[in-house]
């Protein structure tokens, strides 16, 4: 088990979460972002427990439905399930507002996020195993380093203002922001 799967496996809010997204059976799914990133650097940083997201980023992937009423109606199943600020996205459609190519599934589309360290998720499988979607890899998340992505690099005026919004660097100081 990979340390950031050990790392949510240990958590039990963050699993509650992931069986409850588990059982909508979304094709191609994970949840990243802030799920994933905040937990490994509150982690990192002897933050316990780890302190709750701002909302959950639930990202899957369906060519055949871009539709944002569907990404509402699973949002709304899974407040049901489990009450919390849960966020659906459909990365087959994510192309269209970033005026890209579609994207070919979950893990391409978070190729076109603005850091490294966001594009870090994870799955609950079948057997109760965590897959880890990194398709950036997760040196910069386990490294506490944060950059921008290639696609970030182009958008560096939003790639800083994220940053400074987010107050990572007064939340976790151990972080070393990169160029």
């Amino acid at each position: 088990m990979s340390s950031i799967a050990r790392i949510i496996a240990e958590d039990a809010v963050a699993m509650e979460q992931l069986r409850a997204v588990r059982a909508l059976c979304l094709p191609d799914w994970c949840i990243a972002a802030g799920f994933v990133r905040n937990r490994v650097w509150d982690h990192l940083h002897g933050i316990v427990p780890a302190r709750p997201p701002v909302d959950i980023d639930v990202l899957y992937y369906d060519a055949t439905d871009l539709s944002k009423e569907t990404e509402q109606a699973f949002e709304a199943r899974l407040e049901g399930l489990l009450p919390a600020p849960w966020q659906v996205r459909n990365q087959a459609r994510m192309h269209l507002w970033k005026e890209l190519p579609q994207h070919r599934d979950t893990a391409d589309a978070m190729t076109c996020w603005l850091e490294t360290v966001t594009a870090v998720g994870v799955r609950l499988e079948t057997d109760d195993t965590l897959s880890v979607v990194a398709p950036l890899g997760t040196d910069d998340l386990l490294g506490l380093r944060c950059r921008p992505t290639a696609y970030g690099r182009t958008r560096r005026a939003e790639y800083d203002a994220r940053v400074a919004a987010k107050r990572w660097s007064a939340l976790w100081p151990k972080v070393r922001f990169l160029d």
